[in-house]
């Protein structure tokens, strides 16, 4: 069997015993699962399908730094990718990687976000009737994200 035979179906393998020994294990979300998996997907295909076990910290910066000047992804995005991977090594592999200095970070944005006034919430409430007004003020009022509410 060739290396790259192993590789391909070594990766599967890996993402099932972080999905259901770690993430699940350790009662991570579902959402949770559902960003780290790809991640670790999209570093093991940029990084020519290499087990991660032969990788380090080189080729994580340069995944990361892949994000942000290539791809020109959103810092949170990138953190997102950072916590994946970090979890792969820490968690699955019980590898530490060292301090990732080299990494050229994702910019922050710019504006900062839009907030209504009380005035406009009041407005936008009296446009809905129902569900839809019974389902925006409990996730105004309580701070519920849509997919909780």
């Amino acid at each position: 069997m060739s290396q790259h035979q192993v590789s391909q179906s070594a990766a599967p393998r890996l993402l099932y015993q972080m999905r259901g020994k770690q993430l699940r294990s350790l009662h991570y979300s579902y959402r949770t699962e559902q960003a780290y998996i790809p991640w670790v997907r999209r570093f093991i295909l940029f990084s020519g399908k290499r087990h991660p076990r032969e990788m380090g910290k080189p080729e994580v910066e340069k995944f990361l730094t892949h994000l942000a000047v290539d791809r020109n992804v959103a810092s949170s995005t990138q953190n997102q990718a950072l916590s994946a991977i970090l979890f792969l090594y820490q968690k699955v592999l019980g590898i530490e990687l060292d301090w990732l200095d080299d990494v050229v970070r994702a910019k922050m944005p710019e504006k900062l976000p839009v907030v209504l006034t009380q005035e406009e919430v009041g407005q936008l409430f009296g446009c809905l009737a129902g569900r839809n007004w019974l389902a925006a003020s409990l996730m105004y009022g309580s701070g519920l994200r849509v997919v909780e509410c």
